[in-house]
């Protein structure tokens, strides 16, 4: 039997890699990654000439039987996403659950993944929080901002800028509009920035003040 590693690579800063994944990104037979090009970059920098195969969303429901043979076969697979961890809002989760059920050792490492720092720097309570990724686009979107009104705990959402404003704009309906919130953008790169304050107080600064660069929200939870 092979292996399945799944490896956090850096949000932005490539600094943030770990020896350990460097490391085993050399090891393997074979890196799977969601974007070849991106990955490249990062593999390239570290001096990494491991083959690399593309991975992602659009691929990995047809692709899933095959990587599960050579897994069988005594293969070595480093799975790993454009940044952060696998399988946290990335591709991952599906090979990772085949190859649990065929038996087949699964090691992720530890390492990058945005919300983390985003949440413990929002000033936010974090011993408990509620990781909820991106909002449904259309269908559910609405009943599920209904019943994240009455949660309690810290809640962690990731969102692009095109739609912060939207999402914003949705939470002081459903939230009210003194409901705590921090935005954390392009965390680890040089324009790294958090915005904190009230829904209505950072609604009106990113429509001042669009926003660009990949982004973490974190609201507080109901009083």
């Amino acid at each position: 039997m092979g292996k399945l590693y799944l490896v956090p690579t850096p949000i932005g800063n490539l600094e943030d890699i770990t020896l350990r994944a460097i490391k085993v990104l050399k090891e393997v037979d074979l890196i799977l990654a969601e974007d070849t090009r991106t990955s490249g970059k990062l593999l390239q920098h570290f001096e990494i000439g491991t083959p690399t195969q593309s991975h992602h969303m659009h691929n990995e429901h047809r692709s899933i039987d095959k990587l599960i043979e050579k897994l069988k076969s005594g293969i070595t697979l480093a799975l790993v996403s454009d940044a952060g961890t696998p399988a946290i809002s990335d591709p991952g989760f599906l090979l990772t659950r085949a190859c649990v059920e065929n038996n087949i050792e699964v090691e992720c490492l530890p390492g990058a993944t945005a919300f983390v720092p985003a949440l413990v720097n929002s000033g936010l309570p974090n011993d408990r929080f509620v990781f909820e990724g991106f909002l449904p686009i259309k269908k559910g979107r609405q009943t599920r901002l209904e019943f994240l009104a009455e949660e309690t705990r810290t809640m962690v959402f990731y969102e692009s800028p095109h739609k912060l404003l939207k999402t914003l704009g949705q939470f002081s309906e459903y939230f009210g509009i003194d409901r705590p919130v921090s935005i954390s953008r392009e965390l680890t790169k040089l324009y790294e920035e958090t915005v904190r304050g009230t829904v209505v107080e950072v609604l009106e600064h990113y429509t001042q003040k669009p926003p660009k660069g990949e982004l973490v929200v974190i609201v507080g939870g109901k009083k």
